[in-house]
């Protein structure tokens, strides 16, 4: 395959992915700020969305001072942010219409009426009428451009860079979310939380296992109280979880496989081994040591084999 067609594909479905995650990042936000809470324990935790996004540079550039609004406007409508979910919807568009080719109608068109219908509803103020409702839609388009191309492509090597692109972009993402999330709240893993907050963790980490659809998984595995150190292990470790970091690398090292050329060799090597560190990670040492400590290390891993998939198949080698 051409390694212009495979750059396409794999930065459409991860620019797909993208859009689903930072809608959940944001979902996740917004129910949270429903909470009584303070005004400034409401804007530490939208300050922490855009630091772990790392557009807190390029927001305070923008519109200085943190507000709800403007950090939601900035990161849903705002197309000179490369990062909003508008952003990432035309870029997944235009990589899509590069290699209309390789995709079935279906799958294009998928792709197109996401983006056309994206600007429509922004156009008509619907997310400003409903913010939770625009994020269930953006995430509804994303699960429905990921089984068209599982229901009605043919398992070639397009079909495996799409489906890497989508697992390491997530991977990236959750770890961002359990990372802003676990980082705001780090007195509940040394039980300093009184009883007054009690209510509020309950619906703090229910809305961040709604947030990766896990609130009904966490019930069936655990059939117990939500406690914050379960939350981390299901969304790191456990490898049937369809969200967790676990699931996410083994799908990227079992797609790294069928891509696989000569080159490739010290990728799948790396990326075996971080998928390795997962499997065999207990998450009382994680915590022990240090979840964010652990969660940047992650995502500079997975930053890192992104660098080394495009060097080893996307980027036209030069003659």
């Amino acid at each position: 395959m051409l390694s212009r067609t495979a750059d396409h594909l794999f930065w459409m479905s991860r620019y797909t992915e993208r859009a689903e995650n930072t809608a959940r990042m944001l979902d996740v936000n917004y129910q949270t700020s429903l909470l009584p809470q303070s005004a400034g324990v409401a804007r530490v935790g939208w300050q922490g969305l855009l630091s772990i996004s790392e557009l807190l540079p390029a927001y305070n550039e923008k519109h200085g001072d943190i507000a709800q609004n403007d950090v939601m406007e900035f990161m849903v409508k705002d197309e000179e942010n490369p990062s909003s979910i508008i952003s990432c919807l035309r870029a997944a568009r235009e990589n899509a219409r590069a290699v209309r080719g390789s995709l079935t109608t279906e799958a294009w068109e998928t792709q197109n009426q996401t983006w056309l219908e994206a600007k429509r509803m922004l156009r008509d103020g619907e997310f400003e009428h409903d913010p939770s409702q625009f994020f269930d839609w953006v995430k509804f388009r994303s699960h429905l451009s990921r089984g068209v191309v599982l229901g009605t492509m043919l398992q070639d090597e397009a079909f495996y860079f799409l489906r890497l692109g989508t697992f390491l972009e997530r991977a990236d993402n959750t770890a961002r979310l359990v990372d802003v999330k676990f980082h705001a709240v780090e007195s509940d893993f040394f039980g300093t939380a009184d009883e007054r907050d009690q209510e509020y963790d309950f619906y703090h980490w229910s809305s961040i296992l709604r947030s990766v659809s896990a609130f009904e998984i966490y019930r069936k595995v655990y059939r117990d109280v939500i406690k914050p150190e379960r939350v981390a292990d299901l969304l790191i470790l456990r490898a049937d979880m369809p969200r967790s970091l676990h699931a996410s690398l083994v799908e990227v090292v079992n797609n790294l496989v069928m891509v696989s050329n000569d080159q490739s060799k010290e990728t799948q090597r790396r990326a075996g081994k971080l998928l390795a560190d997962l499997q065999y990670a207990r998450i009382d040492e994680i915590l022990a040591t240090g979840l964010h400590a652990f969660l940047t290390q992650f995502l500079d891993r997975v930053n890192e084999l992104g660098g080394r998939i495009s060097r080893d198949f996307l980027i036209p080698a030069t003659t």
